[in-house]
């Protein structure tokens, strides 16, 4: 049965990927464009050549991080919507970092420049996980509250404090606090950073006894407190993990893309987190693949555009129906007897495999 479910929850994704591109090949035939056409220069211009395929990776990877954060709480049943605000207070961090100790280098200072990034963003995720518990309040109101406060603090301190002449953004990291590249690729090092990240929370959710008990209290907080598990402190925990992850995220952008803070930075990163997590049916490796998608999708559109002459805006509407697809399959697929049409199908599958 476990199989089966597996086998189900790959099924959601997969096809609301097919049925997002079929309505996207209708909308462009509709505006008299070629469909086969426009995928083939999307696809060319995601992974035509290392070049291409390489910035397809480093647009995936502060996607990777936002939807990590996104699905280590939703694990545990909690909603943390503050992912963009946690991504920029780590960046935050260390751009302070590296304003502070100017004319330092060395690769610990990267470390170090990562790690409290990623503290920052934990502490900041702490912030609604503390007054959900403590006070009952709304986790998803008051961490989006706490993305406004996070860019206005953003903002504050490239037209402040921070401020580089007269334009408004901070001063570049030096050159030494810039993540090294992968095999001279354009790909930086935050790209394994990212995917052993990814690896190791998924070992950690599935193959730990603590994993164990934060998924039992995401799917059943009442059940859990019965059988002697600490709610309120599995609850804390993931919120502060959840937020470091992001935090780490806004670090790795900053050094490895950005290199500095200005307006813009870190945008829309957050939701989009939430969507690569739902999509990625809550699970790690789900989320590196789905992640890929959404990179591809906006890597590709600039060379479809160019290639045909279709809008970017196209793009966007298969991004938003990929979105709309997989949450009405995983709401779909819990109804008895669709669930049941499934569960026959993957049994016929797997008799003909053990026939065979």
């Amino acid at each position: 049965m476990k199989l089966k479910n597996v086998l189900i929850k790959m099924f959601i994704p997969i096809i609301s990927i097919i049925c997002a591109f079929i309505v996207g090949a209708i909308l462009i035939t509709t505006i008299g464009g070629n469909p086969g056409e426009a995928f083939l220069y999307l696809f060319k211009g995601a992974f035509g050549n290392l070049t291409s395929f390489g910035k397809t990776l480093v647009k995936a990877i502060p996607l990777i991080f936002t939807g990590l954060a996104a699905t280590f709480a939703y694990r545990c049943g909690v909603f943390n919507l503050g992912a963009e605000g946690q991504f920029i207070i780590g960046a935050v961090t260390s751009i302070w970092i590296s304003v502070t100790l100017k004319g330092v280098s060395g690769v610990w200072l990267i470390i170090l420049s990562l790690v409290l990034g990623a503290a920052a963003g934990g502490i900041w995720g702490a912030i609604p996980g503390i007054l959900k518990i403590t006070r009952g309040l709304n986790e998803m109101i008051v961490s989006i509250m706490l993305n406004y406060v996070a860019v206005l603090f953003m903002g504050y301190l490239y037209t402040g404090p921070l401020r580089e002449g007269n334009v408004p953004q901070t001063e570049a990291v030096s050159d030494a606090l810039k993540l090294g590249r992968v095999f001279g690729s354009n790909v930086h090092t935050g790209f394994i950073i990212a995917i052993v990240l990814a690896l190791v929370i998924y070992y950690f959710l599935f193959y730990t006894s603590k994993g164990f008990k934060l998924r039992a209290v995401g799917m059943n907080e009442v059940a859990s407190m019965y059988n002697g598990f600490s709610v309120k402190k599995f609850m804390l925990m993931s919120f502060i993990v959840s937020g470091a992850i992001a935090g780490l995220g806004g670090s790795v952008e900053l050094h490895g893309v950005q290199y500095r803070l200005m307006s813009g930075f870190g945008t829309g990163y957050g939701f989009d987190g939430v969507a690569i997590a739902l999509i990625g049916q809550l699970n790690p490796i789900g989320t590196v693949l789905v992640a890929y998608l959404f990179a591809i999708l906006r890597t590709g559109a600039n060379t479809m555009q160019v290639g045909t002459g279709m809008p970017t805006s196209v793009i966007d509407i298969i991004q938003a129906l990929v979105i709309v697809f997989a949450v009405a399959g995983s709401a779909l697929v819990n109804l008895p007897k669709v669930k049941q049409f499934f569960i026959n199908i993957t049994s016929k599958k797997q008799t003909k495999v053990v026939e065979g």
